[in-house]
């Protein structure tokens, strides 16, 4: 274990050495099920008068020398998941100003490949420290599977200083959508489902204003060939760029 955490703390270390421009780069202990593994994500986003682009990379560390078992059927640990997004909003001006059209990719060292096309809705408070967004999308999958519903619905959610207090975050976001699944036993399903609502604490009172510290709790069912309901929380660490 100590080998995968020195080599996410690397990873970290290059990305930070190379002045790479993102938002935050995020460090996890998943402690769920059959798991114990290290992943670490990194997140951009950027608003410009076209609209917005978002993206993050996850990449898994496998704490053992065997895949993770998941139903009896082995699934590689060691790769990585991206999603890129893009917002078009060339109306920002307009009474329209918080509709806009979306493109995104979501893909992965193993294969899977997915197009969605869209629209996203955005509110918000009046100083910004409560957002939502709102995502309905057309799914066009590619080497993962065929969707009788071929829809993806996402929200995505950030609440900052909760219950009063300074630096405390509440964030995460949720998808829906439709993929048609044969577990191992034979069953099947329709959807999937996957929220990971994240809680943050800054810690710049007493040590750097640029480091969190917190976790998540990754929710899902019938995901990553897992048939029904998955709770997998993680701790971890949050360096904001």
């Amino acid at each position: 274990m100590s080998k995968k955490i020195i080599f996410a703390v690397a990873f970290a270390a290059l990305v930070l050495a190379q002045g790479a421009k993102a938002q935050n780069l995020q460090t996890f202990y998943d402690f769920g099920k059959d798991r114990s593994y290290v992943t670490t994500t990194f997140e951009m986003f950027k608003g410009d008068k076209f609209g917005d682009t978002f993206f993050f990379i996850d990449h898994y560390y496998n704490s053992t020398k065997d895949n993770l078992k998941v139903n009896g059927a082995s699934s590689a640990i060691n790769d990585s998941y991206f999603e890129i997004e893009r917002g078009i909003n060339f109306w920002q001006d307009t009474d329209l100003k918080d509709l806009s059209a979306h493109i995104e990719y979501d893909g992965s060292t193993w294969g899977a490949g997915i197009w969605c096309f869209g629209a996203k809705y955005f509110f918000h408070s009046a100083d910004f420290s409560k957002t939502l967004s709102l995502y309905l999308m057309y799914d066009l999958h590619r080497g993962v599977g065929e969707a009788d519903i071929p829809v993806k619905f996402t929200a995505v959610w950030g609440l900052n200083d909760i219950f009063g207090v300074k630096g405390l975050t509440f964030k995460g976001f949720a998808d829906l959508w439709g993929l048609n699944t044969t577990f191992a036993n034979g069953n099947t399903a329709k959807f999937s489902f996957l929220t990971e609502p994240q809680i943050w604490y800054n810690l710049g009172e007493v040590f750097d204003n640029h480091l969190d510290l917190g976790g998540e709790i990754e929710l899902s069912y019938n995901f990553a060939r897992h048939e029904g309901f998955m709770c997998n929380p993680c701790v971890g660490l949050r360096w904001n760029f």
